[in-house]
């Protein structure tokens, strides 16, 4: 299904008028629509129904409780990074043998934290990790199931700053170093080793790099399934692509599975999945109210009130968004939408057809429901957007719209 469509020359998010949205709410807003983010979970599910595989939502997509809550209700697990995480999760019911908690530098005390809770496993990167996961279960009396992230050293093909399987990256232990940890944490108190976890990275389009990346891992996995009665588990992480330049072409779950579940199969091991972006992104736009139009001399601004500490990816990196107008038109003109943030850096879209609208008028910027909120902040002492949650002919608000008071909470001025 399409999330947002057109009726009557108004995008509608669902069966939810946008304009009314953001007549009623303001902007900047962020929209969700709930159905599509159960579509793309349960088309992940479906293409790979022949491994069954534990589905763990990547929280860091997109944080709120209801979003979290909706995946878990279609039958997924989570994947966090964070104590913070940990708490979003649990306190949006997610059932802690769902959760998988990922991450190069865990404290103490969220090591603690989620062994306290029982979750399922903690991705190891190091061996130091493992020892400080066994020294926290000791103390407090249990015992902490890990699983050795394996860098199988394939370039994913995507940003630099989302390729995280390549031997440059800070991520995990070459295929040497896991055989030798795994060796050594069976011994250990405190850890059970139960499998192996990889992730390449995100926002990949071919399925050539996962293909890379498994058969790379298969030996290990074999030599360890082999070895060690505990050894039961292949986290083969996220990182599917979606559509955001109009050249894209997002890797769908079936072509991925084609390629993939012949080779999972060989292993006969559980298999867990955390895609964030796949899941997420389509199903939110940004929507935006233009303040001016400015002509400069050899370009147009459109000038709007969203800006880069609402959606910081293309200031980050150099993405690309797809812009709508919210009152459909034909007409297009050449230029930058951009924010009112004292940062050149601080823009939507650059050098880019975009719809020629008036000040006043709505854009809607596309495939903003993955990493939009979840990294926004308030520089320049901008209070951070509501976000709303569409079911069908329903919108409710899931996070209001910080106010003034909200910025300065937690601050101590002194007399």
């Amino acid at each position: 299904m399409q999330a947002f469509t057109y009726r009557n020359q108004i995008l509608h998010a669902e069966d939810v008028s946008v304009e009314d949205l953001a007549e009623t709410y303001g902007t900047p807003l962020y929209i969700y629509s709930r159905r599509k983010f159960l579509q793309q979970l349960k088309g992940l599910q479906q293409a790979f129904a022949a491994v069954d595989p534990l589905i763990c939502y990547s929280v860091k997509a997109n944080s709120n409780l209801s979003v979290i809550k909706t995946f878990s209700e279609g039958g997924a697990g989570v994947d966090i990074v964070s104590g913070g995480e940990l708490f979003r999760a649990r306190r949006a019911g997610v059932d802690a043998s769902k959760i998988v908690f990922a991450g190069v530098g865990k404290t103490s005390a969220e090591i603690e934290a989620a062994l306290r809770e029982k979750i399922r496993f903690f991705t190891v990167e190091s061996e130091g990790e493992t020892e400080r996961i066994a020294q926290c279960a000791v103390r407090l009396g249990t015992v902490g199931r890990i699983a050795f992230r394996v860098n199988p050293d394939v370039d994913p093909q995507t940003h630099r700053y989302i390729s995280t399987g390549k031997q440059e990256n800070k991520f995990g232990m070459d295929p040497a170093r896991v055989r030798e940890a795994f060796k050594r944490a069976v011994a250990m108190p405190g850890v059970e080793p139960v499998g192996l976890h990889m992730h390449i990275g995100s926002q990949i389009l071919n399925p050539d790099p996962f293909v890379e990346a498994i058969r790379k891992v298969t030996p290990l996995c074999r030599e360890l399934r082999d070895k060690y009665d505990s050894f039961k588990t292949l986290d083969i992480g996220g990182g599917l692509g979606i559509g955001y330049e109009p050249d894209d072409q997002p890797l769908e779950p079936t072509a991925l599975a084609e390629r993939l579940v012949p080779l999972l199969q060989e292993l006969d091991l559980q298999i867990v999945m955390e895609p964030g972006r796949y899941l997420a992104g389509e199903g939110g736009i940004l929507v935006t109210r233009v303040q001016y139009v400015k002509d400069s001399y050899h370009k147009k601004f459109i000038v709007v009130d969203a800006a880069m500490n609402d959606l910081l990816r293309p200031s980050f990196y150099q993405a690309y968004h797809p812009i709508a107008a919210v009152r459909e038109t034909e007409k297009t003109v050449l230029g930058d939408v951009v924010g009112p943030i004292c940062e050149s850096g601080d823009f939507l879209a650059q050098d880019r057809t975009l719809p020629n609208v008036p000040a006043n008028e709505l854009l809607a910027v596309h495939c903003a429901g993955a990493y939009g909120f979840t990294m926004s902040s308030n520089y320049n002492s901008r209070p951070r957007a509501a976000e709303i949650l569409v079911d069908r002919n329903q919108a409710r608000v899931i996070r209001e719209r910080e106010k003034l008071d909200d910025l300065i909470r937690g601050e101590i001025m002194e007399d």
